[in-house]
């Protein structure tokens, strides 16, 4: 297995041939299938390379006819006319069969795949995601689930039944005709794989470099829309137009040396079917002025070369195509080994929240080594308590989160919940524990009632509805024109924050969970609808443990104790009297936001008085 940070969606990848032993498991589930159409396959070439024969024969008849009395229609091979008709058509009906039957193990592998990197992706932790780009790792799955249909569709009816075909059109040459047409013939058929490997090899640089370009230009424009506010904030859509350009730029003096490498190998494998039919021709002419051979062999030989260079011309493109494919796939497959850093232990027991009691003990950690964030953190949220973890920006607050969902493991010390040591038990049961608001709530391009039901997929329609209306959305709702049927846009750009928020705590609610998480859950919200929403909070966490990360002092009030955090440690701790009465970094803390709160009033009177004016 690679190591978790070998994926970087913009490295070369080495192509190996080895890849294709990874699809082996996805076709096997089809064994018959694949045995039919390998049946159809063998079938169908055993018609081609007949055609020319039966054509032989034709051509001998009509030009050995004479007059003797016969009428032209007797004179006419009607029987080895219709045999050609016959065969023909059989080898197209056998190509047909094997295309249809065998379609379906290609489309269910690609399902099977797709799906398996999906589900992986997902079971990856959150540092590799933080890491990745999205668009270029959403192109390199697709590119990847593509190429594994022109591998099984090439590789298998157009490598394969060509290879068969040089075979037996080789033997039956050797056979029939002096050695000389099967040495033409081989020498051909070697130099111009052997041209079509070297030159492809040759190329694979520019190829890589196209897709390499694709996808950085990929990431580039979904990245720009993404934080298309942003963008817009700050006037930089020239900007991003350049640098887009830029990555364009690149992208097109890539395709410029891919596109000239092609004409240089196109080139080169028509001399060599040029070289070849030529040499061929000329000595089945010699033949028949010798009267060795008939006008009908001259024909065979002719259509024995046109049939089998058609397709061995096709064979370079599909080779330098499969060489790209299986660079795709190998990329997609380098995702499957990324082994996650956060993983359950081997039969991981479910959560069993009795009393919903979480206790942090001794918890040191930090995103990198030298960088600790958090040291020695010690608290217990009690079960049915409403704990607050307070203190200024870089403290650590938020990180408790991500510790407490498992995103990421503790350096040192173990976070319980109800005695169970997290990392002891299965992440789903852990987090199926929690309900949070997030601060910065990131909703689907969907509706807001698909939305809502997010918090818990088989909810009825009542349950959603209550939950809608303790989260005081309803009121939104109904003045919108669509009602739950509105489109909240790509990551919920069409509504405001605290529309946002009320549906994230709307998620929360509905998911019933026995603790609770809110993380500067009112923060983008006013001060009228802030209070609604802590009444709303207030009435959702009773009988359940709530842990608060908050930032204004003035929405925790409430809390049954807080936690002040400072530079990653634990600096206070009591209520909000008893934190008060110390005087110390909460009081100080408390001084600043009461008299910005008192500025922030007295210009909004202010405000009002002068409008009235």
């Amino acid at each position: 297995m690679r190591r978790r940070n070998d994926y970087d969606d913009r490295e070369p990848i080495a192509i190996s041939w080895g890849t294709l032993k990874s699809l082996i498991p996805y076709l096997l589930e089809y064994k018959p299938r694949i045995i039919l159409a390998l049946s159809c396959l063998v079938a169908a070439k055993l018609a081609s390379v007949g055609l020319p024969f039966i054509l032989k024969y034709i051509v001998d008849d009509l030009d050995g006819i004479h007059d003797g009395g016969r009428t032209a229609l007797m004179a006419m091979p009607l029987g080895l006319l219709l045999a050609y008709g016959a065969v023909r058509f059989a080898n197209v009906l056998f190509g047909e069969v094997r295309d249809t039957i065998f379609g379906r193990v290609t489309e269910r592998a690609m399902r099977r795949i797709g799906l398996k990197v999906f589900e992986h992706l997902h079971s990856l932790d959150l540092e590799f995601h933080l890491n990745r780009s999205t668009g270029g790792l959403s192109r390199d799955i697709e590119r990847g689930v593509s190429g594994i249909s022109f591998i099984m569709r090439f590789m298998v009816f157009n490598i394969g039944p060509t290879l068969l075909e040089i075979s037996l059109v080789i033997g039956l040459l050797l056979i029939n005709y002096e050695v000389w047409f099967a040495i033409i013939t081989l020498v051909a058929v070697v130099v111009y794989i052997a041209f079509s490997v070297v030159a492809t090899e040759w190329r694979t640089g520019f190829v890589r470099a196209a897709n390499k370009a694709d996808s950085e230009s990929n990431s580039r424009a979904v990245d720009s829309l993404l934080n298309y506010e942003t963008v817009k904030y700050f006037g930089n859509e020239q900007y991003e137009a350049d640098k887009y350009d830029q990555d364009l730029g690149q992208w097109e003096s890539a395709r410029r040396k891919n596109r000239l490498s092609l004409f240089a190998l196109n080139g080169g494998q028509s001399l060599i079917v040029a070289l070849a039919m030529t040499s061929m021709m000329v000595l089945a002419a010699f033949n028949v002025s010798q009267e060795s051979m008939t006008i009908g062999d001259f024909v065979l030989v002719n259509a024995f070369m046109m049939q089998l260079f058609m397709p061995l011309n096709f064979l370079g493109f599909v080779y330098r195509e499969m060489k790209g494919s299986l660079a795709n796939i190998e990329r997609m497959f380098r995702l499957l080994h990324q082994v996650p850093k956060i993983s359950d232990k081997e039969n991981a027991a479910p959560l069993n929240v009795s009393r919903g009691e979480i206790r942090f003990n001794q918890v040191d950690f930090g995103y990198q080594d030298e960088r600790p964030i958090l040291k020695q953190v010690s608290f217990t949220v009690s079960p049915g308590q409403k704990l607050a973890v307070v203190g200024s920006s870089g403290a650590g607050k938020s990180t408790l989160v991500k510790l407490l969902y498992r995103f990421y493991d503790v350096s040192g010390g173990e976070i319980m919940i109800d005695g169970q040591d997290i990392r002891d038990v299965s992440q789903h049961s852990l987090r199926q524990a929690i309900g949070i608001v997030p601060q910065d709530t990131v909703l689907f391009n969907t509706t807001i009632y698909e939305n809502v039901r997010y918090g818990r997929i088989d909810a009825t329609a009542e349950e959603i509805t209550a939950a809608i209306r303790m989260a005081h959305l309803d009121h939104f709702i109904r003045q919108l024109p669509k009602g739950l049927e509105t489109v909240v846009g790509e990551r919920g750009l069409k509504l405001s924050g605290g529309e946002k928020q009320r549906v994230a705590i709307a998620r929360a609610i509905l998911k019933k969970p026995p603790i609770m998480v809110f993380d500067e859950a009112t923060s983008s919200l006013d001060s009228k609808s802030e209070q609604i929403i802590l009444k709303a909070l207030k009435e959702v966490a009773e009988g359940h443990t709530s842990l608060v990360i908050a930032h204004r002092l003035s929405t925790i009030v409430d809390a049954d104790r807080i936690v002040v955090m400072q530079d990653g440690a634990i600096v206070e701790t009591g209520n909000h009297q008893q934190l008060l009465a110390l005087n110390g970094f909460y009081a100080q803390l408390w001084r600043v936001q009461q008299s910005e709160r008192s500025k922030d009033e007295s210009s909004e009177v202010a405000g009002m008085n002068e409008a009235l004016k």
